[in-house]
Parts: C-alpha cells; structure tokens; sequence
C-alpha cells in the first residue's frame, strides 16, 4: 500500500514521481508501478547482507596500507570466505571503474611491468608463462614527488597497443618519461609529448634515476601483493592492482576515503557473481 509520495527517477520509465510502501521498504513508481529497493541500480543491489557488513567491509578495504587475507578479512565481517570474498572484488570494481574515469595529465612516468606468472619449474622474467603485461604509471606534482598512480593490463607492448591505452588514460599535452622501449612511443598518438631514456649497461644506474619514483612506487605495490596474497588469478589482476591505485591516489585524506569509497559503490552499477568471475569491466 503506497504511503506518500517522493521524487526520483524510475529505472523503468523514467518517471520522477514514485511512491514509498508502507509494508516494504521499496518504491512503486506512480506511472508503470514498477517497485525498485533504495539499492537498486547500484554495486549492493540484490545483497542479502546488512548495510552495516558492507560499511564494515568499505573500512577495513580503504584504510589496510597493504590490504587484507581474504581468510582475515571473512572472520572480521562475520561472514563466509566466498562471501568475503564477494564482496570485496564487488569494492574492487567500484574502485577501477571510479579511477578509470580520471585521465593522468602533467608529467607522467611510464613503464612496462608483468604480474602473476608461475615461479617454479619456469623460467623467470618476461618469458615467464602465465604473466600478464601491465603499464604502470605515475602522475607526478610540480616538486617531482608522485601524485597518482595506475595499473593497466594490456595485451602487449606494441606501439598501436599503447596509442589507444594512452588515448584512454592521458590527457592531451602530458609530458611522458619512459625508457626505451619502442611501443611507448605510442603516447604521441594522444597527443602527448615523449622522452625516452635509453638503459644502456655503462649509463643504466644514472639512467635509471630519471625513473626513480615509479621504480620505488611499483616495487612496494609488488611486495604488497606478494606479501599478502598467497595468489591472484590472471583476469582478478587489475582489481587487485585498482585497490592499491586507489587507496595510493587518496591517501593525503585517509578519514574521507570510506565515504568515497561507499559514494563511488552508491555510483557503479551492479556487478553479479558471474561476471566478476569472467573477466573485470575495464
């Protein structure tokens, strides 16, 4: 039975003009009665789980300098590890969705780097089987000190490749540093300027330095993801490096990063079990 009135627009029709129920806690719009819950169209739609084990969760995922087991994290929300788990690549994905919609700008060092991998009984590096390519940037202030960072999963490191991930993620007239590597010239197609270090032997530590604050960044992001995961699966990957990334390019305002986290879930569209198994959005 509808109780009063109030204004928002329907999912449906898109009519501004819906009803409160008075027996569910949901809205019948007033046009094509459609009812839809407060939750609908965004990341908690369909949950089960009390508001209160998502705040608790949006914490403990914003406020972990280095995250959190999956197993730990189950035990202080109450939950199932499955669950658990749900949950925080749901928080995940609202975090790489929120950052990919932020373009770096200014100046930008860039390099190429390759998550997961097996460690036994193969070759290490680059030929590794099972590693994943990756970008790694970061956007630095006016004093050189890092600003922002992101990860990006790409399928190679050719420059057609990197011209379309530059076009996405650069803005026009941002000055890129990376080293040699010929596909980085790409970032020209995004009309971006380019200078390339050569990491020759004899020069490559002085050579080295000119890329010193994105080194430093992503080696504390691998040792994070090492020393706090026992795994990560190849397609989970961006979400796991989107976590550190977001947390990284908010942390001058700790306090406020569980309600923008919980603005930015308010904000993302549903994410169902099957596709967070799949492959990520973005």
């Amino acid at each position: 039975m509808p109780c009063q009135s109030t204004y928002s627009l329907c999912p449906g029709c898109g009519h501004a003009q819906a009803h409160r129920l008075r027996t569910r806690h949901l809205r019948q719009c007033a046009a094509c009665r459609a009812q839809t819950s407060r939750t609908s169209q965004t990341l908690f739609a369909g949950t089960k789980l009390p508001l209160t084990v998502w705040f608790l969760a949006i914490y403990l995922l914003s406020q972990a300098k280095n995250g959190i087991a999956s197993l730990e994290r189950a035990r202080s929300l109450g939950v199932s590890a499955n669950t658990a788990w749900l949950v925080r690549h749901k928080l995940m994905q609202a975090m790489l969705e929120r950052d990919a919609r932020r373009p770096l700008s200014g100046a930008v060092q860039l390099d190429d780097a390759y998550g997961g991998g097996r460690r036994r009984g193969y070759k290490r590096g680059r030929g590794s089987r099972g590693k994943s390519p990756l970008v790694a940037a970061v956007e630095l202030d006016p004093d050189g000190h890092p600003r922002r960072m992101r990860f990006s999963r790409v399928r190679g490191f050719r420059r057609r490749e990197l011209a379309r991930w530059s076009q996405r993620h650069l803005v026009a007239g941002t000055h890129v540093v990376s080293d040699g590597l010929r596909g980085f010239a790409g970032v020209t197609a995004a009309a971006c300027t380019h200078q390339p270090v050569i990491m020759n032997r004899p020069d490559q530590q002085r050579r080295r330095r000119a890329l010193q604050c994105l080194d430093t960044v992503l080696g504390n992001v691998k040792n994070a993801l090492h020393g706090t995961h026992h795994a990560i699966a190849h397609k989970h990957l961006p979400r796991y490096l989107a976590e550190f990334s977001y947390r990284f390019n908010r942390r001058f305002d700790l306090s406020a990063l569980p309600a923008r986290l919980a603005f930015a879930a308010a904000h993302t569209p549903p994410m169902p079990y099957r596709l967070i198994k799949l492959a990520e959005r973005h």
